[in-house]
């Protein structure tokens, strides 16, 4: 057998036990009933993690440009 013969298997790598992968910290590669939620602070209604939110989700307080942008004033 070549030394190359290897490189052209990929099926003899080994791969890791079944459960033995680090948990995902947030919502990447989760099912979406399974994703962080939160209130947004505009509206008060629950809103579920999203990819472009990964870097700052601690940061984020509202749900959309609109949410952000109106004023919630007390009655």
């Amino acid at each position: 057998m070549s030394c190359c013969a290897a490189l052209f298997r990929p099926w003899s790598r080994t791969m890791p036990e079944k459960g033995t992968m680090p948990e995902k910290s947030f919502g990447g590669g989760r099912k979406p009933s399974e994703r962080p939620t939160k209130i947004c602070a505009g509206c008060g209604l629950p809103f579920t993690w999203r990819r472009k939110w990964a870097r700052d989700w601690e940061q984020v307080r509202y749900c959309s440009d609109r949410c952000r942008h109106v004023v919630r004033r007390p009655a």
